[in-house]
């Protein structure tokens, strides 16, 4: 069961890394712009300083504190690293990765960042130890509401993006492009890493009682 655990954890932690490379690789290339709530994290930086990274964690904890009141709950050990990563890793490459000022590169940036943007979500979503802030407060709505997940989702991503805008974030074609093909690519990957972690528990559990009977033997 540790073992289960620590690779559950792998997972998460893992997907996060690769959902924030994602993420700023399109801010990198924010030519093209970049997804609703970077938009907002990224007008809030322009206006008032601080960092992108430092703004997702604040923005999370805000949106964590406000489920975390109208469910009576604490948040879970996963949603509070989900806030905190995130942003700690995006700074960090946002300070790694060169600036992209050419429209090519950009694209491509773009691109990669989207992909791995789909597949981040889907590797620490398969893990299941707990949602983002942002998933958080869409569940509340729904759950309050009994509306549709994907209108309540689309409705948070239009407000926050109109949001950043009006602050002065970046938006573009790009910004379209992400609202609307990130689902579609999350529909694609949690399935192949549901499958993948499934197998990998599925391994060591053979693994573990192979290495059992031999030792008895």
């Amino acid at each position: 069961m540790r073992k289960e655990s620590i690779l559950r954890w792998f997972f998460f932690v893992l997907g996060l890394i690769v959902l924030s490379l994602g993420a700023s690789l399109t801010i990198k290339g924010k030519l093209l712009g970049i997804g609703p709530w970077d938009v907002l994290h990224y007008g809030l930086f322009l206006q008032w300083g601080l960092t992108i990274g430092t703004w997702s964690i604040i923005v999370g904890l805000i949106l964590l504190s406000i489920s975390s009141i109208a469910t009576k709950k604490l948040p879970k050990l996963g949603s509070f690293l989900n806030m905190l990563l995130i942003g700690l890793f995006i700074d960090f490459f946002n300070w790694v990765l060169p600036s992209m000022d050419s429209f090519i590169g950009a694209l491509c940036f773009f691109v990669l960042g989207v992909i791995l943007m789909g597949y981040g979500v889907g590797l620490y979503v398969s893990a299941d130890v707990g949602s983002g802030p942002r998933d958080s407060i869409m569940l509340l709505i729904v759950g309050k509401t009994g509306w549709k997940i994907q209108w309540v989702r689309n409705a948070m991503e239009v407000i926050v993006l109109l949001m950043g805008w009006a602050l002065g974030g970046p938006v573009g074609i790009g910004t379209v492009i992400i609202a609307l093909l990130l689902g579609p690519i999350v529909g694609y990957s949690l399935p192949q890493c549901k499958n993948l972690l499934k197998n990998l528990l599925v391994e060591k559990a053979f693994y573990i009682r192979d290495a059992g009977y031999n030792h008895k033997q």
